[in-house]
């Protein structure tokens, strides 16, 4: 769902640069007054998971593939003002340094999957929760459904952005956009659920809403462990990645309106297309371009969250 340089106008690309900016720093300014110092490896964890995530595109119906947004993930075992912030931290690396989403579009990104998906989702989460809030089931289910729902609405609002640019009408869009988000939202509802489910069994003091201790011991452990995986799905799983088109590139492709990223990239990435130039060999390129990226994501995300000087709790 990554919108590339050419999609979207100047008003929009302003607009929606700006309401990220105003959504960021709330994030922010929420992250820096009530999430634990200690946490805060923990943030920089969840970025390069949803990072290495991302590149591993399942395919749908219709010779479409989709992946991962993380959104409903990361807020429900972090909160949402930790998904906003580590969420804006992989889009802006995958669009500096992988040319994933243009640099017009980056505040459009940043508001449909880093504001817009774990902003209704943790909120649709929170109602669910309220009928089944002592539940494991309940909260499993809450989580899938919040988790389907962030995928529709960020496509619903990221068709709502082509529209108002003029690019395509929204009553040929927004069906198209919807329709197959829905089906991508299943694969996002299976994959956020067997996380949530995995971490709440074998770590049930990391869910924040939680009456269980402080996490005070094996904190270390985890992130590096989650870590291992991280690397593992990036050097096993992305090079076999789907190769067909995501929920946005088949919608391009089927309204007539993908020729407008034609020759509009605004940025010369380093590794385009999460691949290294000059090297021949296409398994090798992704692993490093992928290895490099989760690198990068987890050390950016984890100094951010440090740099708030967050309480010590």
């Amino acid at each position: 769902m990554h919108i590339p340089d050419g999609f979207i106008d100047a008003k929009t690309a302003l607009l929606t640069g700006a309401l990220s900016a105003v959504g960021l720093g709330a994030a922010l300014r929420s992250l820096k007054k009530r999430f634990p110092t200690r946490r805060t490896p923990l943030v920089g964890l969840a970025a390069a998971f949803v990072f290495s995530a991302q590149m591993l595109n399942f395919p749908v119906a219709g010779g479409t593939s989709g992946h991962l947004i993380g959104a409903v993930l990361i807020a429900v075992l972090l909160g949402p003002s930790a998904a906003v912030v580590a969420l804006s931290t992989v889009l802006i690396i995958q669009c500096f340094m992988f040319a994933d989403g243009g640099l017009t579009a980056l505040g459009a990104n940043i508001f449909n999957m880093a504001i817009v998906a774990p902003g209704v989702g943790f909120l649709i989460y929170q109602l669910l929760r309220r009928f089944h809030r002592d539940s494991t089931q309940g909260r499993l289910f809450a989580t899938a459904v919040a988790a389907w729902t962030s995928t529709v609405m960020a496509s619903v609002f990221c068709a709502g952005e082509l529209a108002f640019s003029g690019t395509v009408q929204w009553k040929a869009v927004f069906p198209a956009m919807a329709g197959v988000h829905m089906l991508i939202g299943l694969g996002e509802a299976v994959i956020t659920t067997l996380v949530v489910a995995a971490v709440w069994a074998s770590r049930p003091e990391l869910i924040p809403d939680q009456s269980h201790e402080s996490l005070k011991s094996g904190l270390v452990e985890f992130v590096l462990y989650g870590i291992l995986i991280s690397v593992g799905l990036v050097l096993f799983i992305a090079p076999w990645a789907s190769s067909w088109p995501d929920g946005l590139e088949r919608v391009a492709a089927l309204l007539g309106f993908e020729h407008r990223a034609a020759g509009k990239a605004v940025l010369l990435a380093p590794l385009p297309d999460y691949a290294v130039p000059g090297l021949h060999s296409p398994v090798a390129s992704t692993v490093i371009a992928g290895a490099a990226g989760l690198l990068v994501v987890f050390i950016v995300a984890t100094i951010l969250a440090r740099s708030l000087r967050l309480k010590k709790i």
